[in-house]
């Protein structure tokens, strides 16, 4: 089950984070749980950064007052449970790529939870969670920001990687100064539930992207749970293998102005340790943050409409999709995949539409959109402005 809700104006509030927990919930059955139904496969929440929720618990917790909006980052970082070594060693990991970028380390947060509810599966595995705050400090424009924020996340990963093996338990949810990611090996009625942060009243956002996970080809874990960095994906990706090993090859090719001669910094793009969506999301992402692309624009290179004999589409867009075709092969199959970047929203579907979704714009600058209808009950036809 995928969703959204957003302001259009992008004003934040506590029912856009109502709403996304009520969407969430009421996916349950597109979920999937263990023997035991307080063991789910895997669901989470995204939200657009909840500023002055963030700011409060930097006072309480670091004593510090945040830069302005934009200017500072926090990431959800898991770290394998009670084990102190590993957890000081991914930080200095984390600390060190930090300061060599440029940027300043603020302090890191314990991220409250209750597990009162979870099955014994989740339990066992159940990371020790930390945000980690950086400062920008106007060194960066606020798109270099996030290009750095990339990089530095990427080499954590690989560094972490070498040190403790491919699948250590350290794992960064999210690492932006424009959204923030909350999931976990949960059910979606957990999510809110254990997070105790999306609970409190000052938590409030503009945007949220949902995804409550039924596992098929890889085994649930609080890692592969969604939404991941900038999306979240119903369905599958068929072609994966063909995908994965183009983008290998690609990888000594890949040339960047902003990242020069050190682009393989940024690799690699996919792996086998990731499920399809946790790949796709991959290489989105590179897509997005190191070229000038939008985006939008990198999701419909990367999940194109059926253009070739269409006639419903402009010569215009029709040449965006040939063009765009000589540099990126379809990630194909049935798919429905809802993106955010924090400045813009959205979803698409396959080039079959083997996926659907429905959404409504509503009389008070929201847009809501799920895989499923009757997500919201309290939205009502009166209060509805355009819907498809």
């Amino acid at each position: 089950g995928v969703g959204l809700v957003a302001s259009l104006k992008s004003v934040a509030s506590r029912k856009v984070v109502e709403d996304a927990d009520e969407m969430l919930i009421r996916m349950s059955h597109r979920g999937g749980v263990g023997c035991c139904p307080a063991s789910g496969d895997g669901a989470g929440m995204l939200f657009g950064m909840p500023d002055a929720f963030m700011r409060a618990k930097a006072k309480e917790a670091l004593g510090i007052d945040l830069p302005a909006k934009g200017e500072y980052a926090v990431a959800n970082v898991f770290f394998p449970p009670e084990n102190p070594d590993v957890l000081k060693d991914c930080k200095a990991v984390l600390e060190r790529l930090t300061k060599q970028r440029g940027l300043e380390v603020l302090g890191w947060r314990p991220v409250p939870v209750d597990n009162s509810m979870l099955g014994q599966d989740p339990l066992d595995s159940e990371p020790d969670t930390e945000q980690f705050f950086v400062a920008n400090n106007s060194k960066y424009s606020a798109r270099d920001f996030e290009r750095e924020l990339f990089r530095v996340r990427k080499m954590a990963e690989e560094e972490a990687a070498a040190m403790l093996g491919p699948e250590s338990g350290f794992y960064i949810n999210s690492l932006s100064s424009q959204t923030i990611t909350y999931k976990g090996q949960l059910t979606p009625e957990q999510v809110s539930s254990y997070y105790l942060d999306i609970k409190d009243k000052s938590f409030i956002s503009h945007l949220s992207l949902v995804h409550s996970r039924f596992s098929t080809n890889t085994f649930p874990s609080w890692e592969r749970a969604q939404p991941i960095r900038m999306m979240c994906h119903n369905g599958e990706i068929n072609t994966l293998r063909g995908n994965k090993n183009w983008m290998f090859s690609r990888g000594g090719l890949m040339a960047s102005d902003y990242f020069g001669n050190d682009t393989h910094q940024l690799l690699p793009a996919t792996s086998d340790n990731m499920s399809d969506s946790g790949n796709f999301d991959s290489v989105l992402e590179l897509m997005a943050k190191a070229s000038e692309r939008s985006l939008p624009e990198a999701v419909m290179m990367m999940i194109p409409e059926a253009w070739q004999d269409n006639p419903n589409l402009s010569e215009t867009k029709k040449s965006f999709y040939e063009y765009n075709s000589c540099l990126m092969e379809p990630w194909d199959g049935p798919a429905m995949v809802a993106f955010t970047d924090g400045r813009y929203i959205g979803a698409t579907l396959d080039r079959n539409g083997l996926r659907p979704s429905r959404y409504y714009v509503t009389k008070d600058d929201h847009v809501v959109l799920s895989s499923e209808i009757g997500v919201i009950p309290e939205l009502k036809d009166s209060d509805v402005k355009i819907k498809h």
